[in-house]
């Protein structure tokens, strides 16, 4: 054993019988613990351990659910907003929604983010630190605990870029797969990114049937440079060729996020060059991809300037896009009463202390 200690949380079965190897326990005190630790219970809650092994196991091992800081419910739609206190002290937010076909969780993966997106409160003051795998899951069982339901599907798309912390983040796609814990298939896992090219190339080779949204929200370079700086390092042709390969690799269809932000990219004019842009880099001879594209009102946040697109330029830029063949959807706005909009809970929370 070595002298840190392990996150039960994060750890699979087979590793848990290892642990309870080196603790001098039988490997089958795993599955007696694995389901009970998914479903929100410390070892000390546990009444099929006896009172030796659950002080062998808190003298290696930590166990931790974030905690319910504060918690807003929507009067409009239900929507559930927590924002959680890790163990360290630090917060982040999780969203809890609920759909004709279930309930599903908007997850966190880092404190802050350093991306540094001009549309987005959670990259401001930038990045804090990555969550680990056991946090990742926390939010998914605290929320769930609480709300007392379970969770049908998961959203990435919380503070942090989910692909700057590319190990933890894979971690928990497979604990929360695993049907002895809780069993949420990967095809109800959605994972967002900016557009971290090295890192789609490294999630295509693991062939997880999840899926991929891309943030494009512009439609070139210029622009997207100017809201969002990781475009300077990959560019827009560069994203795309990635996506093209995602899609060889996996089969899975990409959606394409695309925020609209009154008088920067809300235009018909902007809609059309989008999709020239998809139609001309993912509809070749031998590309079949198809393409999906999520409209999102920019969420207002007071010290980015920007304002959201009315709600006429937004059916008219729906309507260019399906006039090109490209497949638009806008995202039903939930929450709206609750801010909603991801970070901004986190940042009050941090100026009252």
């Amino acid at each position: 054993m070595t002298d840190q200690k392990q996150e039960l949380l994060a750890l699979t079965p087979t590793e848990l019988e290892d642990l309870f190897t080196a603790l001098g326990e039988p490997r089958y005190r795993a599955k007696q613990i694995f389901p009970q630790l998914h479903r929100g219970l410390s070892p000390d809650e546990m009444t099929n351990i006896g009172k030796q092994t659950r002080a062998r196991l808190a003298e290696a091992t930590t166990y931790f659910l974030p905690r319910v800081r504060r918690k807003l419910v929507s009067a409009l739609d239900g929507t559930i907003k927590y924002l959680f206190e890790l163990a360290d002290g630090h917060c982040v937010e999780s969203v809890l929604m609920h759909y004709e076909h279930g309930t599903t969780i908007c997850i966190s993966s880092q404190v802050g983010c350093a991306m540094g997106c001009k549309f987005c409160a959670s990259t401001i003051g930038g990045k804090v630190r990555n969550l680990t795998a056991g946090e990742l899951l926390g939010q998914v069982i605290a929320a769930a605990r609480d709300a007392g339901e379970r969770v049908d599907g998961i959203v990435m798309m919380g503070i942090g870029e989910p692909l700057d912390n590319f190990d933890a983040v894979v971690r928990f796609l497979k604990l929360v797969n695993l049907p002895e814990g809780l069993n949420i298939g990967y095809r109800h896992i959605s994972l967002s990114t900016c557009g971290l090219v090295d890192r789609i190339d490294r999630l295509a080779e693991l062939e997880l049937p999840i899926t991929l949204s891309i943030s494009l929200h512009a439609a070139n370079d210029e622009t997207r440079s100017a809201i969002m700086p990781v475009n300077r390092r990959w560019n827009i042709a560069s994203l795309l060729d990635a996506c093209r390969r995602y899609f060889a690799k996996t089969g899975r269809r990409i959606s394409f996020e695309y925020t609209l932000i009154a008088g920067k990219n809300d235009t018909v004019q902007d809609a059309r060059e989008l999709a020239l842009l998809l139609n001309r880099n993912l509809r070749t001879r031998t590309d079949t991809m198809p393409i999906h594209v999520n409209l999102i009102p920019v969420n207002e946040v007071a010290e980015t300037g920007f304002s959201r697109a009315d709600a006429g330029a937004v059916k008219r830029f729906a309507a260019e896009l399906e006039k090109n063949g490209i497949r638009a959807t806008v995202r039903r706005r939930l929450g709206a009463d609750i801010q909603a909009a991801c970070g901004q809970l986190r940042r009050e929370s941090a100026t009252d202390k």
